[in-house]
């Protein structure tokens, strides 16, 4: 194409929502449930974690930055969706899309790695409990924490400066709920098969992560059912099974999305598996972890309980 002709682009179009008089309204009221719920939920884990001494201790603290990551995480779309189901225009800015994906992606891979790390935990404390507080120190968890932030920010920076450099000259919709990297690239005006490189960098990380779970939690098994005693058996598979769960919802729908190279979905299909990473496993969290964990129950209530005597 003339270079000459080329109109640039200057902001993104979302033309699968719906008007706010064609069932928009209904939808925009249960988005927001969902995502005040997200965001109330994870909240209250984070400062029950906080604020009760007995919720002082590794496993805890990684659940509680999962928590507050979840929040960060839905915050970059949901808001945006929302505003699309009530707004005429339906648009965001070329920067707004680029910070969209960048921040979206950075949170996630950091949700991923602190999966990982709450994986590796488990793994420690039920194989090697003797070696527990050696090992799992406050400053390891510190130091894992903050390489899990400066990772996760780090690795998406390359692939999100060299899409700001690409030119997009139209059209400009984009055919899902949220910016993100396929969709955007496909309406980018030149070759984008570099981005092949990334896809491979991103399959590395995420069956990385996958693997290093996987083989934590296959140990785990393996060493609880050795236990004699049913109730420490139960006890042990109780502390693991909403990090199990959590772990199904997050990388399941991840892999879906980012590992299946050519394949494509239906675009129904596409929006739904959208729809279950940034969406449902964020409102599944505070669920799974404060329904299924007595500890986090009892914290939760007392500091419910504080409030009201206040």
């Amino acid at each position: 194409m003339d270079k000459k002709n080329q109109t640039k682009v200057t902001e993104f179009y979302f033309p699968n929502f719906p008007q706010f008089e064609d069932g928009g309204l209904l939808l925009f009221i249960l988005l927001l449930c969902v995502y005040l719920f997200i965001v109330v939920g994870n909240s209250m884990i984070v400062l029950a974690v906080r604020l009760d001494v007995c919720l002082h201790n590794p496993m805890y603290s990684f659940i509680s930055i999962f928590s507050f990551l979840e929040i960060c995480y839905t915050t970059v779309t949901i808001p945006k969706m929302l505003y699309n189901l009530v707004s005429k225009e339906k648009t965001i800015s070329f920067i707004g899309c680029l910070l969209q994906m960048y921040f979206f992606h950075s949170f996630g891979v950091t949700e991923g790695l602190v999966l990982t790390m709450m994986a590796v935990d488990r793994y420690v404390a039920i194989c090697n409990p003797l070696r527990y507080a050696i090992i799992i120190t406050p400053k390891l968890c510190t130091q894992l924490s903050t390489g899990s932030f400066t990772l996760g920010f780090l690795m998406l920076l390359p692939e999100i400066v060299w899409m700001s450099t690409l030119p997009f000259c139209g059209p400009n919709q984009i055919h899902q709920l949220f910016c993100d990297l396929e969709p955007v690239l496909l309406l980018a005006c030149t070759d984008t098969s570099m981005i092949l490189i990334e896809d491979v960098i991103h399959a590395i990380s995420i069956l990385s992560c996958v693997s290093i779970i996987t083989l934590s939690y296959l140990r785990i098994i393996t060493v609880v059912l050795k236990i004699p005693s049913g109730e420490s058996r139960q006890k042990a598979f109780s502390t693991c099974t909403a990090h199990i769960t959590i772990f199904v919802l997050f990388f399941g729908s991840v892999s879906l999305m980012y590992l299946r190279f050519s394949v494509t979905f239906q675009p129904l299909l596409e929006k739904i598996i959208a729809l279950m990473f940034a969406v449902l496993a964020p409102f599944f969290n505070p669920v799974i972890y404060s329904l299924r964990n007595k500890d986090m129950k009892k914290a939760i209530r007392k500091m419910l309980c504080s409030q009201n005597v206040h």
